[in-house]
């Protein structure tokens, strides 16, 4: 129940005001002096009033000493002056003292109602708006704690050199391309990166430019005008205009066309975009930082990636080392998955037994940290002892690798036919990919080291279906439908 004080020097019009507010539901006080007003003020300031309607004019302390006193003590109290003796220079006094409202004598009773409704309404959108404010610092806090460099999780030379280097270059605003096969944690380094420069408080926006064909990624980059195309209904904005003040995080850039480079380029250059369909150049301030899991400088050699594109983001390169160049990050890794994953599925699992530990370090993995991840999540979840033991780690990791490829390696006396060869080995890998990540593509694909389009590729040709990230949360990429894993394959999947 909201707290009002009426401080009024005259009785029937005090009486008549707190009648009035109690009916409204409000619990009043009353004060026959600004003296006394300000004595209930002062009374408990840890639990003010919600509101104080107060006439100027009263014995003593006046209403608008009262006013001043509660904008130094209680600066949370709305103030609405009442005075018999209106005029504008004392509406204005009051108004720039901080009252919220004024009301002249004689006022109707309706009038004070809504003014009083009116201020409530506002007090109350005032505390949701800060009790917001306070959750998105919370939130904001959270984020720079989750992706400062720090804490990070890497023992060896070669992460602790990154984290210096981090540390080095988040301050500047240079553009950054960040290398490395799937799996490796290069967004994670991204927003380790934006989250420790001077960019923070803006926002972070990532995308990957090898999820969408070329008309859908302009679109999301630069955004678009209404009539643009079929399906824009209304301008929108771009992630670039998104990202306004932060930084953009462009994913897989070496899969992007030599058109869309071109204007990857332009943006880079002049720091303007211009939206699909529309005419007027958009200044944007925003920090680039790009990443590939292929071999830039190789393709631009091969003429399939731009020169001059491939300077432009290669300002300060960081190279992502692959999980089996530092095997002695795994413990660290696996312990620090293991406690995140007992948290969320409130089971009190003691640690790794050394068993599985040696499997662990042992395994070659291919899909690097993100495969480990999911190797220890499905422990978590499998593991009825107190600690992780290697009967709840998948075949291939507690064999090290061994049972993977299951390809007899040996040359026959009377040769190969290698290319159908390595066409079948393909095809086996990504069925296994598949299965192991209930058909979802976009993760059998990051196992196996592949683009997204090239694993759709060859999904396609050898009759495999499944899910193209749906079930994981990840969005389904235009144009695809998704399907479901097992399913009936093509005869080449046979």
């Amino acid at each position: 129940m909201n707290r009002i004080l009426v401080a009024e020097d005259e009785k029937s019009m005090r009486d008549l005001l707190a009648l009035m507010l109690r009916k409204e539901g409000y619990a009043v006080e009353t004060a026959e002096s600004g003296s006394k007003a300000l004595e209930l003020v002062d009374r408990n300031p840890g639990d003010p009033f919600d509101l104080i309607v107060s006439d100027i004019s009263m014995p003593g302390l006046s209403g608008l000493d009262l006013l001043r006193h509660c904008r130094r003590t209680v600066p949370g109290t709305a103030v609405i002056l009442m005075t018999a003796f209106g005029s504008k220079e004392v509406a204005i006094e009051a108004l720039n003292e901080g009252a919220l409202y004024y009301v002249e004598k004689p006022f109707d009773l309706d009038e004070v109602k809504a003014v009083v409704r009116k201020t409530m309404e506002q007090k109350r959108l005032a505390a949701e708006n800060e009790a917001l404010r306070d959750q998105n610092r919370g939130l904001r806090a959270q984020l720079q704690g989750k992706y400062r460099f720090d804490g990070l999780v890497g023992r060896s030379s070669k992460m602790r050199a990154i984290f210096d280097l981090i540390e080095r270059v988040a301050a500047t605003g240079s553009t950054i391309l960040i290398s490395g096969e799937s799996g490796t944690g290069k967004e994670l380094i991204a927003r380790a990166i934006h989250y420790n420069s001077g960019r923070k408080d803006g926002a972070f926006v990532s995308i990957n430019c090898g999820a969408l064909p070329d008309d859908l990624l302009e679109s999301e980059l630069f955004g678009h005008m209404k009539g643009s195309f079929t399906g824009a209904t209304a301008n929108k904005k771009g992630l670039f205009e998104a990202a306004a003040q932060g930084t953009i995080f462009l994913d897989e850039i070496g899969e992007t066309s030599p058109a869309m480079q071109i204007k990857l380029l332009r943006v880079l250059q002049e720091r303007k975009i211009r939206r699909v369909g529309g005419t007027e150049e958009i200044d944007v301030d925003v920090r680039v930082i790009t990443a590939t899991n292929q071999d830039l400088e190789q393709m631009v050699r091969e003429k399939r990636f731009r020169e001059d594109l491939f300077y432009r983001i290669h300002v300060i390169p960081i190279r992502m080392p692959a999980l089996r160049e530092k095997p002695e990050d795994i413990p660290a890794l696996a312990e620090h998955f293991l406690d995140k994953y007992r948290r969320q599925m409130g089971k009190p699992l003691a640690g790794i037994s050394k068993a599985a530990m040696d499997c662990l370090e042992s395994y070659r993995w291919p899909g690097n940290v993100r495969e480990l991840e999911n190797v220890v999540e499905r422990a978590v979840a499998l593991e009825s002892a107190d600690v992780v033991q290697p009967e709840s780690l998948p075949r291939e990791v507690r064999s090290g690798g061994s049972e993977r490829a299951g390809v007899d390696i040996a040359l026959p006396d009377g040769g190969v036919d290698l290319e159908h060869h390595l066409e079948e080995l393909r095809q086996r890998f990504m069925v296994e990919a598949m299965e192991r990540t209930g058909g979802v593509q976009t993760r059998a694909a990051e196992i196996l080291g592949m683009t997204f389009r090239s694993f759709r590729y060859f999904a396609k040709k050898y009759g495999l279906t499944g899910r193209e990230g749906a079930s994981s949360g990840e969005a389904v990429p235009p144009g695809e439908e998704a399907g479901s894993w097992p399913a009936t394959a093509g005869e080449g999947a046979r």
